[in-house]
């Protein structure tokens, strides 16, 4: 049998403390004791915070999926009336485009029609909204120009409770500003 440079040893020490915050985490300790009970580095510990925000996501996703179908005002609906003030980025008469207050990347701006219209999400679209869809893509690109991002950009649409949708108001996360990376998600 070969023996294990200390590399290894190392790699499979971490894996096995990987395993077991897993674990710990399933049955209910915060980061901060799983991070306490395995003397976990501070860039593991920040990396499992993300993994219960991943959640937290879930979580919001399953209960903005139980409203979907209410037809009340979205957020979104009050963002184009102007009743919740945002950073507008581009808009014309059928789609409005602003800036995520959460961005994901240095250039996060969402794209919205203006009229709902019964298009919550991607998955539900129905023949008669195609030409609002390729308006929603048109202004994504234009979007990318007006940010400098032409020449290399994501859009992004969460459609459904599995992909954490958490606005029934289909938008299109238009994405950039730093070197992508794939698989996402």
């Amino acid at each position: 049998m070969a023996a294990l440079s200390s590399s290894s040893l190392l790699r499979i020490s971490g894996n096995l403390r990987a395993l077991a915050t897993i674990r710990a985490l399933r049955a209910g300790q915060s980061v901060l004791q799983t991070q306490r009970l395995f003397n976990l580095p501070v860039q593991l510990s920040r990396s499992l915070s993300r993994v219960s925000a991943t959640n937290n996501e879930e979580e919001s996703a399953r209960a903005a999926a139980a409203t979907s179908d209410t037809g009340g005002p979205t957020i979104f609906d009050k963002i184009i009336s102007k009743e919740i003030p945002s950073t507008i980025v581009y808009e014309n008469e059928k789609v409005f485009a602003f800036r995520d207050i959460n961005p994901q990347a240095p250039v996060h701006v969402l794209v919205i029609p203006k009229l709902r219209d019964g298009l919550t999400q991607l998955g539900k679209a129905e023949a008669r909204q195609q030409d609002i869809l390729g308006e929603l893509l048109y202004a994504a690109k234009v979007v990318a120009e007006k940010e400098g991002i032409l020449d290399g950009f994501r859009v992004v649409i969460n459609s459904g409770p599995s992909a954490c949708q958490s606005v029934y108001h289909l938008h299109l996360h238009v994405l950039g500003g730093r070197q992508m990376k794939w698989p996402p998600g």
